[in-house]
Order: C-alpha cells, then structure tokens, then sequence
C-alpha cells in the first residue's frame, strides 16, 4: 500500500446520543467513514448535522456513543482522559471556532503554546512560529495579547497554533468563520500548501463555500447521517 491509499482516520458505525432534560437527540446516527493520509477534506451540512460532533470525536475530546474510532489503525474510542490528551498533543492540530486562545499569553506565546507542551527549544520555536505569524499578517501584533486583536486575528493566531508543530492531522471547526474573504482564502492557500508538502491531512468543518470549493473531498452531513460523499476537482 503507497502513502496516500493509507487510511489515517477510520471512523466504524459511530453514534452518538445525548440527553437533554427527557428528550434523547441522535447528533450521529451510523457514520462510517475513512479518511487517507494527507487527504483536504471537508464535511458540510445545516447545523446540527453533526459535523462538530464528528470531528470532537475524531479528535479524542468526546466519547461516541456506539461504534469505534481508529487513527493509523489503532483505536482511540475509550482512550481515558489523560492518555487522549497526550495523543492529541502529539499527533492533532485544533482550530476552534470559538479561538480558545490563552487570555494572558500574546499571540506569540499562543501559537507557540503546543511546541512548549511538547519540550521544543526556544530558538527552534521561534523559527517556527514567526515565519507563520509573518505570513498570516501578524508580525506586527505579537506581542498583544487576545483582548487586543480582533476576532480574525485571533483566529489566524489560532490556526498558526495549530499548524506550528506540523501535526500529521489538523481538525479545523468553521477555521474561517470569522475572516474576510481575502484573509480566508490566503489561510487556506497556508494549509493547502501544508498539505501538499508535509502530507498534513486536513478535516474541516464548515459553512464556507470557499472551503466547500478548496476542499479536494467534500462530505455532506444531513441529521446525523453522511448524505454524500464526492471527490471534486482541484
């Protein structure tokens, strides 16, 4: 089997059910899905789709309710708190939509923050962090702390802390949610390129037909379910 014919994430007839007060709701009802090493993908869909319930699970910060998750060929389905949280740190980046970012770090110190996690030097953390600060326009703003920038800068803070450590899969929830549509198509331009020359493999979650149209496989959700899956064109 080549590089890209390896399957990196394995999702097997995953639910995932959730209590609220007497009503049970089905966020995910039967997903299979495979996803290969250094795919661009998407998946698409109404709220309530599914598709922050999916990628939480894919990246080890929920429990399904039914069904397994295998990442490289192992499981990490009932991984327990602390042995998720060092697999994460060692193998997935995280864009969230609400930022997540550190209120008392600068943005420097935000999007170094995994490398520091994982022991990387100083000086090795700094060549790479500030060149990806530089790129996404930040390199003025460093040193400013989440409350001083606005809500785009916060998220190309966060996708650099995401990307920083090269991780071999970036999970990214509505990465341009809150980005003009230059700023956003230059972001995807930065995970595309990458995408092409570390094999990173990319899972999004989005609203943006930009994204939709990026995206190399695009994966529609409808109430819980995958209602299509295409490879499109680049």
């Amino acid at each position: 089997m080549s590089e890209t014919d390896r399957t990196i994430i394995e999702v097997q007839d995953v639910t995932r059910t959730y209590n609220q007060g007497a009503v049970q709701v089905h966020a995910l009802r039967g997903i299979d899905l495979r996803i290969r090493q250094g795919e661009f993908s998407a998946l698409a869909g109404p709220s309530g789709s599914g598709k922050t319930t999916l990628l939480n699970l894919i990246g080890c910060l929920d429990h399904p309710t039914g069904g397994h998750i295998l990442i490289d060929g192992k499981p990490v389905t009932r991984l327990d708190r602390h042995a998720a949280a060092l697999y994460r740190l060692a193998r997935i980046g995280f864009v969230f939509q609400a930022y997540n970012l550190i209120p008392v770090l600068t943005a420097y110190e935000n999007a170094e923050f995994i490398l520091l996690l994982q022991g990387v030097a100083k000086e090795e953390r700094k060549k790479l962090v500030v060149p990806l600060l530089e790129r996404v326009g930040l390199a003025h703003e460093m040193n400013r702390k989440p409350h001083e920038l606005s809500g785009g800068q916060q998220q190309r803070v966060a996708i650099v802390r995401a990307i920083a450590s090269r991780p071999s899969i970036v999970l990214a929830d509505e990465p341009t949610a809150n980005l003009d549509a230059e700023t956003g198509a230059e972001l995807i331009d930065l995970m595309q390129q990458l995408n092409r020359e570390n094999r990173i493999t990319f899972l999004f979650a989005t609203h943006d037909t930009l994204v939709m149209k990026r995206a190399r496989r695009l994966i529609r959700l409808r109430s819980g379910r995958i209602h299509s899956d295409e490879v499109q064109e680049p």
